[in-house]
């Protein structure tokens, strides 16, 4: 393709093409051909509308549709060459259908913009990234039930400042992140059923005075209905930001997940053990056995974010309605989509393989003074001493047992009565940690009972 043939592009406007420079920084084909299959699907669905509305020739419709197919074919094969002179997939597309159909190819872009043509492709290719992601929630919320099915009633310690607090159960815990990653499925949801309005038809910004049915092309694209106001819909990207601010989220929950197994993993705590398939070796250390995979997703949220913020930054100043900054939109959004599904990926893979180590668990579940709370709410209930003395009297028993060596368990009735006359026998009911987490019965505690009743309430939302 000569410079000459590509200012034909410009319909004339420009007696010299653009240098080096000027064509380096205007094209977008190096990225924006991954819009080619969305660009193609928009480009159908229009000169079938065209068609249907009489703007358009059957005869030329055809012609345009099976051309369209044809460029699509040769994408797909890798047979097509990408030209950074035409710029963008829209161009690169319309000038193959010309060498293919020849001047109906010409007719394809009547009562349309590249305006509206870009915020249509890069919608479907948006909402096919919240399709995918959902996609991958549902197998990562799947693994993590089966964890918690697994193991709910293995007791572990739970913490707050990373300390040991009270015990919970591994189900309670794995749960969790069910929560979480349930609420990231929500999320996408929504900002997928707001951004299903079809921008085709806007034009360049005013809309055309063409007869086109914007309804039909939406109906033929998936979209609930066309938006509403061209001005919005050429310059919308608030359907990108949802996805991103989503993304940002997501990968913030996996990053947590990630935190956790790198500790867990360590020989200090040893509560999981990572299989080979997620884990790699040292260069030097043949004992080591590394998470890598739980550090390389801890690291995406960073670059997810990072792309949330760059769009953020591109359309914060932005008059209506299309300025070329907006060509700024792909590929953080590209960068942010294929990591966040690395990660749903990687995530996956490793609670799927991971093995709890249940004794372990169960070991350090009962270190730390983990049932101090629950002897303090015993000396509420059987002696109804006020909490906050009950609390007094716990901690003085706690002091006493850190003295000792013991944990609290260990004391004597004897070591206990010095401390309030009033304790008795039935003390120690209570501080074992299996009867600690059998108590927690409140709804959303970790009582097993409570958490095979949320297991139950996911596995039937999934299906």
């Amino acid at each position: 393709m000569t410079k000459d043939s590509a200012n034909q592009m410009w319909g004339g406007r420009f007696a010299a093409g653009p240098d080096a420079i000027m064509e380096a920084i205007n094209a977008s084909i190096g990225f924006d051909q991954r819009l080619a299959a969305q660009d193609i699907r928009g480009s159908r669905a229009h000169a079938a509308m065209l068609a249907a509305t009489g703007i358009l020739r059957d005869s030329d419709a055809e012609a345009i549709r099976e051309g369209l197919l044809t460029v699509l074919s040769e994408i797909e094969a890798g047979d097509f060459n990408f030209s950074p002179a035409l710029e963008d997939i829209h161009m690169n597309v319309e000038a193959r259908l010309k060498e293919i159909v020849g001047e109906p190819a010409g007719r394809l872009h009547t009562a349309r913009s590249r305006n509206d043509q870009v915020a249509t492709d890069f919608k479907l290719w948006v909402r096919d990234q919240f399709d995918a992601v959902d996609a991958a929630l549902i197998r990562l919320l799947q693994a993590c039930l089966a964890q918690a099915d697994a193991g709910a009633e293995w007791v572990m310690p739970g913490f707050t400042h990373l300390q040991v607090a009270q015990p919970v159960t591994w189900g309670h815990h794995m749960m969790a992140y069910v929560e979480m990653f349930g609420r990231d499925r929500s999320r996408f949801a929504d900002g997928r059923k707001r951004m299903n309005e079809s921008p085709l038809g806007a034009a360049a910004l005013a809309g055309t005075g063409f007869p086109i049915d914007r309804h039909m092309t939406a109906e033929a694209l998936g979209f609930d209905r066309p938006a509403a106001n061209s001005l919005d819909a050429v310059s919308d990207r608030d359907f990108a930001l949802e996805f991103l601010s989503s993304a940002s989220i997501c990968a913030m929950h996996l990053s947590r997940l990630a935190e956790e197994l790198v500790i867990w993993s360590s020989a200090q705590f040893r509560f999981v053990t990572l299989s080979d398939r997620f884990s790699t070796g040292s260069s030097i250390m043949p004992q080591k056995k590394n998470p890598d995979a739980a550090e390389l997703i801890r690291a995406k949220v960073g670059r997810i974010l990072g792309s949330t913020m760059t769009l953020f930054t591109v359309m914060k100043g932005l008059p209506l309605t299309y300025s070329k900054d907006m060509q700024e939109d792909k590929e953080p959004v590209f960068d942010a989509a294929d990591n966040l599904m690395l990660a749903l990926a990687a995530m996956d893979g490793m609670v799927r393989d991971l093995t709890a180590n249940q004794e372990v668990l169960e070991a350090a579940a009962a270190t730390g003074f983990s049932t101090a709370t629950d002897l303090a709410d015993w000396l509420v209930r059987e002696l109804g001493l006020p909490f906050r003395e009950a609390h007094h009297v716990t901690g003085t028993l706690v002091a006493r047992a850190e003295a000792g060596g013991k944990d609290l368990p260990d004391l004597t009735l004897e070591e206990m009565t010095d401390v309030h006359s009033g304790i008795h026998s039935g003390v120690y009911d209570v501080l074992g940690v299996r009867n600690s987490v059998a108590s927690r019965t409140s709804y959303g505690g970790t009582s097993p009972v409570r958490v095979r009743e949320q297991i139950a309430r996911w596995q039937e939302i999934l299906g």
